[in-house]
């Protein structure tokens, strides 16, 4: 069975830091697409960082490509969200995916390309 489960979520004031895991199970960790996706109230969920846990170049949303790195441990099987300059519109709920295809396939970005999600980790972020 496939698990993925996020930690590391918390309230921060504007300009603050937040490093997101995502641990997985084994089974689907290697040669993966592992990708984190957010979901503010009221908005559609999108893609924010993935990366190919097979090697490769990581993929990251132009919305946050100059504050947060997607970053992998492959001995611990964890995916990891360093989020910096944290702004209030970063506030979501931030959920990790993971795919066998989605990144080499060049729709990282979309949540139908994931047929597995943990239970997601709240950010907020206040001004």
């Amino acid at each position: 069975q496939v698990h993925l489960v996020e930690s590391g979520g918390g309230s921060v004031q504007a300009g603050g830091t937040l490093r997101l895991s995502c641990v997985a199970s084994r089974t689907i960790y290697t040669r993966y697409c592992m990708a984190w996706f957010r979901q503010a109230p009221g908005k559609e969920r999108e893609g924010v960082a993935a990366i190919y846990t097979g090697g490769g170049r990581a993929n990251i949303a132009d919305s946050v490509r100059d504050r947060f790195t997607i970053s992998q441990d492959n001995a611990k099987n964890t995916l990891y969200l360093q989020m910096d300059t944290l702004k209030p519109e970063d506030t979501a709920m931030y959920y990790c995916a993971a795919d066998t295809s989605a990144c080499l396939a060049g729709n990282w970005d979309r949540t139908y390309e994931y047929p597995y999600w943990g239970q997601g980790t709240q950010v907020t972020v206040s001004s």
